[in-house]
């Protein structure tokens, strides 16, 4: 009798796009961007053909414009240079057989005017301060945001039809889908939740209300890539950045059957993580209105090493798993995983800014090397 096959090395279809494997990287927020400008390098090409072998690669948080821009040394999608550095990327990912998306990111408060066109306040539901911080050059640190501005409901259209330029430029630069950024505390995320939207105009108050500047992000993103090559990225329990929701189980029940109807590709779903939950003992209640309202692929996040993404896949509780940290000191980890072979350990201390020193320097397997994982 043999073993069952590994579900995490197994294909999959995700869209119309074939995977090779379950074994997703996570998007990663590195702070490695060219500067002057965010502009993706040779550096950023090497690290991502690195982990070519992912089932498929989401990149790190990328700015749609610069008023989307929240923390120093993060990429964009929003100017020429910035469109022929990922394209250096995506051409290095597919010369070694690999498939990646975009994800499209507007942080909203979560940022400073040093980081602002203009010096202006960033830009979020309501003007509400969050218990949050970021970094705004080399030598900062991290230091607190202030209070952001409300948008006004005049403005909402532009900053749809900036996600919907970044789309654009996605295509431009040579990826193979996108994921919309609507979590950990961000402008969609803070659209979506009660705590952050306060709002009394068509965007704010009911559940509906709460859902349309997301959904209509959704519905533009869909117009330039397709409900096959568009997913969407949720924390639906997560409290990082000062999240909190009066009722996610009707909130997040009411975005999947939505995103459902559209017909998008995924959602990858930030289960648990370090950043911590606000769900008060609820999070699978969350979790399981999300999957009974969306039934396309269903992708978890929740720092699950490889054993638990195994089981959680044969369980039928996700389809695919995106590894972040595993993923940042093993560029080879879907190959570990079918040989059972040890993983090298992260180093924190590079996760954020800094050259090639904890980004393209972990070692891969020799040929023959395995082990126990």
């Amino acid at each position: 009798m043999t073993d069952a096959p590994d579900p995490l090395i197994q294909p999959w279809i995700l869209g119309d796009l074939q995977l090779p494997n379950r074994v997703l990287m996570a998007p990663l927020t590195r702070a490695r961007a060219g500067q002057p400008g965010d502009v993706p390098t040779a550096l950023n090409a090497g690290y991502y053909r690195q982990r070519a072998g992912a089932g498929l690669i989401v990149t790190e948080a990328t700015q749609v414009s610069p008023q989307g821009k929240g923390y120093a040394f993060t990429p964009g999608i929003h100017s020429t240079d910035q469109i022929e550095g990922w394209r250096r990327v995506t051409d290095a990912v597919h010369d070694a057989g690999g498939r990646i998306y975009l994800q499209l990111w507007h942080v909203g408060r979560i940022s400073r005017p040093e980081l602002q066109p203009g010096g202006e306040r960033p830009v979020a539901p309501s003007a509400i301060k969050p218990d949050a911080m970021t970094f705004i050059s080399a030598d900062s640190g991290m230091v607190e945001v202030g209070e952001p501005r409300a948008l006004e409901t005049e403005e909402i259209p532009e900053v749809v039809e900036q996600f919907r330029r970044g789309a654009v430029n996605a295509r431009e630069a040579g990826f193979d889908g996108v994921e919309i950024h609507a979590a950990n505390g961000y402008l969609l995320d803070q659209f979506l939740r009660s705590g952050s939207n306060r709002r009394t105009d068509a965007y704010g108050g009911s559940v509906a209300n709460r859902l349309r500047f997301p959904l209509e992000v959704v519905d533009a993103v869909v117009g330039v890539w397709g409900t096959q090559r568009t997913g969407i990225r949720v924390s639906p329990t997560g409290s990082f950045n000062d999240m909190v929701d009066e009722d996610p189980v009707a909130t997040n029940a009411a975005l999947a059957v939505a995103l459902q109807t559209r017909g998008i590709a995924f959602m990858e779903v930030v289960e648990d993580s370090f950043q911590g939950n606000h769900a008060d003992g609820r999070p699978e209640s969350v979790i399981e209105a999300i999957r009974t309202g969306f039934h396309r692929s269903y992708i978890g996040n929740g720092a699950y090493n490889a054993r638990e993404a195994r089981e959680r896949i044969r369980e039928g509780r996700c389809d695919l798993v995106t590894f972040g940290r595993p993923f940042i000191a093993n560029p080879d980890l879907p190959e570990r995983i079918r040989r059972n072979a040890p993983l090298n350990d992260w180093d924190e201390a590079t996760f954020y800014g800094g050259d090639e020193r904890g980004y393209t320097d972990y070692p891969t397997l020799p040929d023959n090397q395995a082990g126990s994982a």
